[in-house]
């Protein structure tokens, strides 16, 4: 049987762990069922040892922890907050790239060398060089340098979105001995980095698409409460033959915690929305930028992490030859 494959991502996350540390094998082995269970659902394990169960939406991680609760692991669990994934990208212009869209030169397409993150992500690494020597020889540990990278951004360690990287020229040392893996994947792991800090880095968060059904009398508060919470509607229709409207909004995914009782409150319950991730937005503003809120982000990411507050300087990256 073929896996099944799900245009929906699992953009938030909950970390979980056993209240009583006896458990944890019960805890691991409750995620596994988990997992099993809802094809859906994400169960990462992080470096810090941290258990993540990862879903689309703040209901749909509620249904899974309960029953993780009661049903698979059957232990009581201590939970932490819900938190939003995000992913990192570029907005440097790419005249000629923006201005085709995506129909590529037939001999760059030909030298994609990878995709990434694991080998199908939105980012790609591009070979445009001319006649370098040990170039392949070297080809297998950039591609692992490139999957690292893309996997955990330089911003806050998120992956990275619809990033090009394009190879121009590389300097090899004449000694095979000194050209392996061990020298070539944290270099170009590095080289990225500063690729990516000097082309204008960006944050992007996920935005549910919302579609609300109620009567005529209360659009007005289902707006109010979208404007505070950065949402717009795009789209509102009145349902043929009924009092009832459909109104059609993006959400970003971070604002959606607790909109479903905020909207009734406002609208006398009589709204019904449903909440389907929708697309990646550029996050405003310069995450190095201490005013900004993309900052804010970055800086709580990366504390959640246990990494540095700060996004690293240029200069950690930027070795010249």
């Amino acid at each position: 049987m073929r896996v099944m494959k799900f245009s929906v991502s699992p953009v938030v996350r909950v970390a979980v762990e056993a209240r009583n540390p006896a458990d944890l094998p019960k805890l691991v082995e409750g995620l596994k069922r988990l997992a099993k269970s809802d094809p859906m659902v994400q169960c990462i394990i992080e470096e810090s040892g941290e258990h993540i169960v990862a879903g689309a939406g703040e209901l749909h991680l509620e249904i899974c922890l309960k029953d993780l609760e009661e049903d698979h692991a059957c232990i009581p669990l201590k939970k932490s907050d819900p938190v939003v994934s995000y992913r990192e990208t570029e907005v440097k212009a790419r005249a000629r790239y923006l201005a085709d869209r995506y129909q590529w030169e037939l001999s760059e397409a030909r030298k994609i060398w990878a995709f990434g993150p694991d080998g199908t992500g939105p980012n790609v690494l591009v070979d445009v060089t001319k006649g370098v020597q040990y170039l392949n020889e070297v080809k297998d540990s950039v591609v692992a340098g490139f999957q690292w990278a893309t996997k955990e951004g330089v911003l806050c360690e998120e992956n990275m979105r619809g990033v090009r990287f394009d190879i121009h020229d590389v300097t090899l040392h004449s000694d095979a001995v000194h050209r392996g893996g061990g020298q070539i994947i944290p270099t170009t792991r590095r080289v990225l980095y500063a690729c990516q800090l000097t082309a204008q880095p960006r944050l992007m968060e996920p935005v549910y698409l919302v579609e609300i059904q109620c009567p005529e009398q209360v659009v007005g508060g289902i707006y109010s409460v979208l404007n505070r919470k950065r949402g717009h509607v795009f789209d509102e229709t009145q349902v043929m033959g009924t009092p009832m409207f459909v109104v059609k909004a993006y959400l970003p995914v971070n604002e959606s915690f607790g909109f479903t009782a905020d909207l009734r409150s406002n609208t006398g319950g009589q709204a019904f929305p449903q909440c389907v991730f929708d697309h990646w937005q550029v996050l405003q503003g310069d995450p190095r930028d201490s005013a900004s809120k993309p900052y804010l982000v970055v800086a709580e990411t990366r504390k959640r992490k246990g990494l540095k507050e700060s996004v690293p300087a240029l200069e950690n990256y930027l070795d010249k030859l």
